[in-house]
């Protein structure tokens, strides 16, 4: 697996990563630095650092200085909804909003680009409804039952 580099601002892998970072947390309940994260995640600590500074900033995680630092949760991993992590991430543009970049400056070209952020519009806002029914809790969950399951059919 290829590590995951930093890149200059927030894109969307970001989101995949924090909520990786922030299962591992919840299942450990212990503070966990960026580099044992970043061995967890097979990515780099820079790039989880400014993930988690965002995640930081939001009181979705603390962090503890020291020797013994880190970062753990901000509160109880049931408390965390997804969307809460992706609007703390405020990753840029919605998803799919790279097809409003195909239209021109022309009349027709004009007339997609309004139907096509209508579009985008309104899959940003289902992206973030569905996003609010999951928590982290619920995530750490599923990775758990899945291992179980795994066990069970060897």
């Amino acid at each position: 697996m290829q590590t995951e580099k930093c890149t200059s601002s927030p894109n969307h892998k970001w989101f995949g990563l924090a909520l990786q970072a922030m299962v591992i947390l919840a299942r450990k309940q212990t503070c966990i630095s960026s580099a044992e994260l970043a061995v967890h995640l097979k990515s780099e600590a820079t790039l989880l650092r400014r993930i988690m500074a965002k995640l930081v900033k939001e009181g979705l995680l603390d962090t503890r200085e020291g020797r013994d630092g880190g970062y753990r949760l901000g509160r109880p991993p049931e408390e965390i909804t997804l969307a809460d992590v992706y609007s703390a991430l405020r990753v840029g543009d919605p998803f799919c909003s790279g097809v409003i970049d195909t239209t021109g400056v022309h009349e027709f070209g004009q007339e997609m680009k309004a139907a096509f952020t209508e579009i985008t519009d309104e899959v940003e806002r289902r992206t973030v409804e569905v996003l609010q029914q999951g928590t982290i809790a619920q995530l750490a969950e599923r990775i758990c039952a899945l291992k179980r399951l795994e066990r069970e059919s060897v």
